[in-house]
């Protein structure tokens, strides 16, 4: 008799497994979202330990659960959040509504700028309040992982204290993080120009942080308001001299080809994408790069210039969906929304769109191991849904919320 701690039964499960889970669209209906149908998850110390079917063996469990026929997804994964910051920028939206460019805002001293300032005279107290408002929104629709950057502080001691609230915030909260050190985010006002705020970063900020371990990853935001290719390439060099994997916010508002650089490095994910040209698609396939989209920030924007979807799916890159909450291009603490998004202005199935938060999301942060799946060996990160399809969890907005969420088998 198998002995476990959770059996959770009378279940259909979108398990997300597939031969190649992230290359393909199955036109196989009973292989669709890698389902499982009228079926049972056993979890032992945090872990799958079995998934059961009709034929299964008898069963031990110190709790079980009745699912009621419902879905059982893998937990949502929202690979790239800003969610530590003070003040708003609703200002700023409403100037844009005015027919005020982001550039010319950011060129006014707003955009980021304006962010940081109020970042960096807010206390931790505050920030970490008001990033824990924003993470129950997101964890109450079954969000189990997160990506939490900084880039709001602008200066070593600034980023230190923003990726260590992530840090507390991943300790008081059941929910998974990783973190993103994103100080090259834009030029702060101490600093001349870009390239002498680059060589800080490169010979203080990356070298300090990575001491610490407070950074699991190193970003950039290569634009023309941002960073050029070549500092974000000294950043890149630098990160990973620290064995830091790398990753970028590129071809957002024009093509300045950031997206080769990420793939030069082997990046765990090239963000946002909407310039990326169908031509230079296949260097993001040949270096196993997800390709983040961003949805929120699409629609903020009010952009027209779709990321080159037709060419990833040709060249089977994987493919990730995320929130991009932002104060100023994505004030959305939704990754239902975005997964609606993704599907109405992207048009991705809802199929694709689930896979971009769960089995894509996973490796956009090197977490395809482990999470992401329904998988024997997984993490019972899992939340369970009273729907008769997946396609409900794309579909509408705000019409469903989970049944139950386990995170590492845990219910919270």
């Amino acid at each position: 008799m198998l002995e476990v701690d959770l059996l959770i039964t009378n279940i259909n499960i979108a398990s997300m497994v597939y031969p190649d889970y992230n290359l393909e669209n199955h036109s196989d209906k009973e292989d669709t979202y890698g389902a499982i149908y009228h079926a049972s998850v056993a979890v032992t110390a945090g872990k799958i330990t079995a998934i059961l079917t009709d034929n299964q063996p008898l069963i031990k469990a110190k709790k079980t659960i009745d699912g009621a026929g419902g879905w059982l997804t893998p937990g949502l994964i929202d690979c790239h959040n800003h969610l530590i910051w003070g003040g708003n920028r609703a200002r700023e939206f409403e100037s844009r509504l005015q027919g005020v460019s982001y550039a010319e805002i950011s060129k006014q001293g707003g955009g980021i700028a304006s962010t940081v300032k109020a970042t960096r005279e807010a206390s931790d107290s505050q920030l970490k309040a008001l990033a824990e408002q924003r993470l129950s929104r997101l964890m109450a629709e079954g969000v189990t992982s997160i990506e939490i950057k900084s880039g709001y502080g602008l200066s070593l001691a600034h980023e230190q204290r923003l990726l260590t609230i992530a840090r507390e915030l991943a300790d008081e909260n059941p929910i998974h993080v990783k973190t993103s050190l994103l100080a090259a985010h834009a030029l702060p006002p101490e600093f001349a120009n870009n390239q002498a705020y680059i060589d800080e970063i490169c010979q203080n900020i990356i070298p300090h942080i990575a001491k610490l371990g407070l950074a699991d990853a190193v970003d950039v935001f290569c634009e023309g308001i941002g960073f050029s290719v070549a500092q974000c390439e000294q950043v890149f060099q630098c990160a990973k001299a620290h064995n830091l994997p790398v990753k970028g916010h590129v071809e957002q508002l024009s093509d300045l080809k950031g997206s080769l650089l990420v793939a030069k490095y082997q990046g765990l994910s090239a963000d946002h994408i909407e310039y990326l040209q169908a031509v230079d698609v296949p260097q993001l396939k040949a270096a196993d790069t997800v390709a983040v989209l961003l949805p929120g920030a699409f629609y903020a924007l009010q952009e027209r210039q779709l990321p080159p979807i037709a060419a990833l799916r040709k060249h089977r890159v994987p493919m990730a969906v995320a929130t991009d909450l932002n104060p100023g291009t994505s004030p959305q603490a939704s990754l239902r929304l975005a997964m609606n998004q993704a599907c109405i202005l992207f048009g991705l199935t809802p199929e694709e769109s689930l896979k971009g938060v769960t089995c894509g999301a996973a490796q956009a942060l090197g977490m395809q191991a482990s999470k992401g799946q329904i998988k024997v060996g997984y993490d019972a990160d899992l939340v369970l849904w009273d729907i008769e399809h997946p396609c409900e969890l794309s579909y509408g907005v705000n019409l469903v919320q989970p049944s139950r969420v386990f995170y590492l088998g845990e219910q919270r």
